[in-house]
């Protein structure tokens, strides 16, 4: 069976068997993923990270699929019903619903209303009248009447018949899985507003009078329509086809079942009971299951994809380009409680703190500006990291206030995303971290930090509390848990980690350290001193063999005894870099970086029984640029002069901005008006885009054009093509991805995902309206329904 799971997982990869199992074997030994697809190529022919975290679902998915086969099996086994046929059946099932649907025969349950007629006798008429409609129901009927059995008449026993077939047509395997695919593909998900829920439920407008097929829902409507339901505005129902059936007559689902049992209306006594019991097994049971299979259907395909949109935007977020070592002032911005100030110096060490009252009611503001110059020059800052919340805007004009008056500063100011500020603020981390700071405080730290080293930052903080999520608070929290703390695991190990400077919760974040293993190893630091190479991490307690084969190559040791520590070659293959240095006759100082020396080498001959072409190749290439980082070189976006509230905006306005979230529909994007604007896929470029995504991600800085400002709305509807005209088109919304975008956070961006989405608005009647192909983005976008506050920006 083993061997199955691997044939079937490597078909899907497109890979060999081998490689499969190869990695199989790491996983279940322990490997991290990021370990295998950096340090164990030659064993799994060099699946990368992505296919490994692919391969590590399937393998969860298909495992879990065996263990309920063998316990399907057994139970029917234990009934004395398993035969040859069955067994098979059950072999091939190939997914957990074709599974279950063999086994709803077979599966323990109360006592049926097909049950009690079993008991009654009543089993050979439904089996007569189904064989051989030649036979009168009234008439056969009559002769299994037993008042002792509880048939006390003809009708009642023709009931009990009834009830067997009705058991029988909705528990065949084949039929159900028939269905249900038809369903899937001709089926419509309907939408209605609930008795005078109108004006209460005005968020979900858009999903009053709604209806679309099954195929053609993205993610954000399904979980906005699911949602709408939840909070008991919405009634929501699965219609099993498109409404072009003719209402006359059998539907084709009911002709489905009817074909499948050879019934068919030929004149004969029972064909007209036995229709009508096909027509009750439908509507009264087989409709209803399939209702729950397709949505559960439609909730695990819209979470998954709102799980890869998190997981897309958290990797953008915490690769995003530091700034570096470099003196930062934070900035959390707020008005009555004031703007909390934290200097850090260039390891984020927190240096200086305090609290200006720049805006209302104090307005102190000139005080705050020598507040800020005197702390500015006293640290040597050169960064200013200015909050996105509550009071940003005011306070990037202040901080551009300073940077004019203080030129010989020469500051930058910045917009940080804080999402998740207050969160760690209030942890029992921060708390250790920073004893001695006010709660309050630790925000503007956090801030100064994450402009500093988004990664070293971030990972301090949950990350469903970081705010780059679609819906995130709909989807399955499990699921959700394991995605992001994978993308934390490879983003954290694609960068690498100093040991000697980096937290306990980055180091938690390594290949092979765990929280517990991650206080050792600072406990060891801070009684020792700085580590001078990874050969003293086994020094540390419970760090054992395979934890450092797992976690050395991922430590970083700048500065110490040898040059290799700083960089990503594993201690496990020095001996080839040894090898490398006696055929050049260099000295390590002066192998590494040496491109000509490096590049004038065939990795071919240094491959031997232990290390591989792949390995060698990459050792290589690490020793052209030790320790590289893989993140984007640090730049800022600069707003423009004058343009600091929606009102400043006008139709036809090229900025530049920063895009803070992508989604399914589009990306917003911050033009420095303390409310973002949505980039509509379809005004993302010249050709079809299937993803935003592949056009941009969080943290891009863009040039945008202006198309519609919506100021009661506060809704700001921008493009990518600078060419288009203002209060125009946004491009064609093609087929499947619908003009009136919905979903993370509304038009104008909160930046915590949520809004109840927006869609093709259908006509009374429930049968959708087409949208004119040049239906203007602006009027989707009028449409489109957002909650969170009309779509106001989080001030967390």
């Amino acid at each position: 069976m083993t061997t199955s799971v691997h044939n079937k997982i490597a078909e899907e990869l497109g890979v060999r068997e081998r490689q499969v199992q190869a990695a199989v074997d790491l996983l279940d030994g322990g490997a991290t993923v990021p370990f295998i697809a950096r340090y164990r190529k030659e064993a799994t022919g060099a699946l990368d990270d992505a296919q490994l975290r692919t391969l590590e679902d399937r393998l969860r998915y298909l495992r879990e699929l065996e263990e309920r086969r063998a316990t399907v099996l057994e139970s029917i086994r234990s009934q004395d019903k398993l035969d040859d046929a069955l067994e098979a059946s059950i072999m091939a099932a190939d997914s957990k619903a074709r599974l279950e649907d063999i086994y709803l025969p077979f599966k323990p349950k109360r006592r049926t209303k097909a049950q009690i007629a079993i008991e009654a006798g009543l089993q050979p008429l439904a089996d007569l009248l189904l064989s051989d409609p030649s036979h009168d129901p009234r008439e056969t009927a009559a002769g299994y009447v037993d008042a002792d059995k509880g048939v006390a008449d003809a009708q009642a026993a023709l009931d009990g018949a009834r009830a067997i077939l009705v058991e029988r047509f909705s528990e065949d395997a084949d039929l159900i899985g028939d269905l249900r695919e038809r369903m899937w593909t001709r089926g419509r998900l309907v939408s209605r507003v609930r008795d005078g829920k109108d004006e209460e439920g005005a968020k979900f407008s858009d999903y009053f009078e709604f209806s679309e097929a099954f195929t053609d829902l993205p993610s954000h409507r399904i979980l906005a329509m699911f949602r709408g339901e939840k909070e008991e505005f919405l009634d929501i129902a699965l219609e099993p086809d498109d409404g072009t059936e003719q209402p006359e007559g059998p539907t084709e689902y009911e002709r489905r079942i009817a074909q499948r049992f050879d019934i068919a209306d030929q004149g004969r006594p029972a064909d007209r009971w036995l229709s009508d019991v096909v027509r009750w097994a439908w509507r009264t049971r087989i409709l209803t299951h399939l209702g729950i299979d397709l949505r559960l259907r439609l909730r695990q395909s819209a979470e998954d994809e709102a799980v890869r949109i998190f997981a897309a935007n958290l990797r953008d977020l915490l690769l995003a380009a530091p700034a570096g070592t470099r003196a930062t002032m934070g900035l959390d911005p707020g008005y009555r409680t004031g703007v909390k100030v934290a200097v850090v110096d260039g390891t984020g060490k927190v240096v200086a703190t305090d609290t200006i009252y720049p805006h209302q009611p104090q307005q102190r503001w000139d005080e705050a500006i020598a507040k800020l110059e005197k702390l500015a020059r006293a640290h040597g800052v050169q960064l200013v990291a200015i909050g996105n919340g509550t009071a940003s805007r005011e306070t990037d004009k202040l901080a551009g206030e300073l940077i004019k008056k203080h030129a010989d500063l020469k500051l930058t100011k910045i917009s940080v995303s804080e999402a998740g500020a207050s969160v760690y603020s209030a942890s029992p981390y921060a708390s250790r971290e920073l004893p001695d700071l006010d709660v309050s405080l630790r925000g503007a730290v956090s801030i100064a930090r994450r402009l500093q080293d988004p990664l070293a930052e971030l990972v301090k903080i949950d990350p469903k509390s970081i705010g780059v999520g679609q819906y995130q608070h709909d989807v399955s929290e499990t699921k959700l848990s394991r995605s992001l703390d994978a993308v934390v695991e490879d983003c954290v190990n694609a960068v690498g980690v100093d040991v000697n400077t980096a937290s306990a919760p980055l180091l938690t974040r390594v290949s092979g350290i765990g929280e517990g293993l991650a206080d050792n190893i600072v406990l060891h630091r801070d009684s020792n001193g700085p580590f001078r190479s990874r050969k003293a991490l086994k020094d540390v307690a419970r760090l054992g063999p395979k934890a450092f084969e797992q976690c050395a190559g991922f430590l970083r040791i700048p500065d110490g005894d040898d040059p290799l520590d700083s960089s990503a070659v594993h201690p496990e293959a020095y001996p080839v870099v040894r090898r490398i240095l006696e055929r050049t006759d260099n000295g390590i100082s002066g192998l590494i970086g040496n491109t000509r020396v490096l590049r004038g080498l065939k990795p071919e001959s240094f491959v031997d029984d232990k290390f591989g072409l792949p390995t060698v190749t990459d050792i290589l290439a690490e020793l052209e640029k030790p320790g590289r980082d893989p993140r984007p070189t640090f730049k800022t976006a600069t707003f423009a002069d004058g343009v600091e509230k929606i009102g400043d905006l006008k139709p036809g306005m090229r900025l530049e901005g920063v895009v803070t979230n992508v989604a399914a529909f589009g990306a917003f994007v911050d033009v420095g008006v303390h409310q973002d604007g949505l980039v509509h896929v379809s005004a993302m470029s010249k050709n079809f885009v299937s993803d935003p995504h592949d056009v941009v991600k969080s943290g891009d800085v863009v040039r945008v054009k202006v198309l519609d400002v919506d100021i009661p709305r506060k809704r700001i509807s921008l493009t990518l093509r600078l060419d288009d005209e203002a209060g125009g088109s946004g491009g064609r919304a093609e087929r499947g991805q619908s003009a009136g975008g919905s979903g993370a956070g509304g038009a104008a961006g909160r930046r915590n995902g949520g809004g109840n989405g927006g869609g093709k608005r259908p006509q009374r009647g429930g049968q959708q309206r087409r949208e004119a192909p040049q239906g203007a983005l602006a009027d989707a976008l009028r449409r489109a329904g957002f909650d969170n506050g009309g779509g106001q920006r989080s001030g967390r």
